[in-house]
């Protein structure tokens, strides 16, 4: 693949400078549907867990943020819009670097299109209670992957102007709550019993902590956006501290309001009796029923949200493959006028349509199977991508590149990758608590994480056997390595 220096083919070139800081952060958090992680997860972290519950996202928020110490201290270095997979190549080599790629696409399209699953399922019951319609959940998660396509196609500065919207509705409807309980003394009086030691290191926090990191996903995706950021440099590690933080505080504080909506010594009972109900009970007894019906219909938005910032992130990691040679070039094209990867959009939502075609011709659920089954080998990749990111910093600054090191930026590349592997340990640990299955489905769900590793370390064999100068402009970037004829990058292309 030869290569060159010349200015970029406008059709293969993302929109430049269009995301600043704010931007940013509501494209990553809206990833995460602080909505749908309280009022769908939280009151499950609170049966397993009990009142200390609300420290086990504090805790999640710390151990990232020591990851992200190290991973924003590599931002200047990593020229590609390949986020982990880039940082990883550049750490760990390249052979490493395709597996992580692999893994990520099949992680973030786990996670996208499992949660179509319960997009439709929300709808629906939404759509019955409010409006009286009975609606198939297969049509709306079709509707919902056309309207996915459409916000995609339309630009990133496009889907950040609407996923800032929709945060703001979500995270409004639950302070509104928050409030409300506070103002009126909630159940029994306020109290701190959350954040006694007692409660904090009690049985079931574990699991806890398995579904308090699956609530930070996609918050490492601000690197993603390198290419459509202005002054990637400061505003990607800005947006990543912003919304690490932003999440820790809100979901603890949260969930802390929730239980003392119905006291500390009932919110365990209350929360076993109706998992589901719990956020919509406390709201409606404290702001009314209105806000109960509102906080239905944000559900929704809430998904759908998360649905096209995964979408997003999802294409610019097809995008940066397919600049770099590893997948067909045609995919990386970007649209003429709104400068979105249009291409790899479409490829995204072809393969969500037949995904979801699939489970709906073999008449699955889709809660139990769609979403849990499908989610769950996404949430562990993530994980494990976000561990070996942290390894791969360490190598970088102590092998490849010492002299931009900083004893900061090692001892936490360290830290987070000890850290994060105790984390991947306790979430596999406690995967059963995620899926509902049989063991025998949770090793396989969870055997999917090595197995594609594996392909993706034996492709990249292939490729350095057969296409050495594909090979060597994985992790690379579209335009920011300099290579020869030959494909193999040069001295210059390999210090950018």
């Amino acid at each position: 693949m030869a290569g060159s220096s010349s200015a970029p083919d406008p059709s293969s070139s993302l929109k430049r400078g269009v995301l600043g800081t704010g931007s940013l952060v509501f494209t990553v958090v809206a990833a995460a549907a602080p909505l749908t992680v309280m009022a769908g997860v939280a009151p499950l972290a609170i049966v397993v867990g009990g009142v200390g519950a609300p420290a086990g996202y504090i805790a999640a928020g710390i151990v990232l943020t020591v990851f992200a110490v190290a991973f924003t201290r590599m931002t200047r270095h990593v020229g590609s819009a390949g986020a982990f997979y880039a940082y990883i190549a550049k750490g760990l080599g390249r052979t490493w670097g395709l597996a992580a790629a692999l893994l990520a696409l099949v992680s973030y399209n786990t996670l996208q299109i499992g949660v179509y699953g319960l997009l439709a399922v929300q709808a629906k019951a939404t759509l019955a209670d409010v409006f009286g319609l009975d609606v198939r959940w297969p049509v709306i998660a079709f509707a919902a992957i056309a309207l996915v396509l459409v916000v995609a196609w339309l630009g990133i500065d496009v889907g950040a102007k609407v996923l800032g919207v929709l945060l703001v509705l979500e995270s409004g409807i639950l302070l509104l709550m928050a409030i409300a309980v506070l103002a009126q003394g909630g159940a029994a009086g306020i109290d701190a019993k959350s954040f006694t030691p007692g409660a904090m290191f009690g049985p079931g926090m574990g699991g806890v902590l398995a579904f308090s990191f699956a609530a930070f996903m996609g918050f490492e995706s601000t690197a993603l956006y390198r290419r459509e950021a202005r002054n990637p440099e400061r505003t990607i590690p800005r947006a990543t501290y912003v919304a690490v933080g932003f999440m820790a505080v809100f979901y603890c504080f949260i969930l802390w309001t929730v239980i003392q909506a119905f006291g500390s010594a009932r919110v365990a009972g209350a929360a076993a009796a109706d998992t589901a109900g719990l956020f919509f009970t406390a709201i409606d007894t404290y702001v009314g029923s209105w806000a109960a019906t509102l906080m239905h219909l944000l559900v929704i938005s809430s998904v759908y949200a998360a649905q096209l910032a995964f979408h997003n992130a999802i294409t610019r990691y097809t995008y940066a493959l397919a600049q770099e040679g590893v997948l067909p070039a045609w995919i990386g094209k970007v649209h003429p006028r709104y400068g979105s990867p249009y291409r790899a959009s479409l490829v995204q939502t072809a393969l969500a349509v037949v995904v979801i075609a699939v489970f709906v011709i073999a008449g699955a659920d889709p809660y139990t199977k769609l979403l849990l089954w499908v989610n769950t080998p996404g949430v562990v990749g993530v994980l494990v991508l976000q561990t070996l990111t942290a390894i791969a910093t360490v190598v970088y600054f102590l092998r490849r590149n010492r002299s931009v090191s900083t004893p900061l930026a090692v001892a936490a590349g360290i830290a987070s990758s000890l850290l994060l592997s105790v984390a991947t340990y306790i979430l596999v640990d406690n995967v059963g608590l995620l899926t509902n299955a049989s063991a025998a489905i949770n090793v396989a769900l969870v055997s999917i994480v090595p197995a594609t590793l594996l392909a993706g370390g034996l492709l990249a064999l292939w490729l350095r056997g057969r296409r050495p100068g594909t090979y060597a402009r994985i992790g690379e970037g579209d335009g920011e390595t300099h290579l020869t004829p030959e494909g193999i990058p040069t001295p210059e292309g390999l210090a950018a």
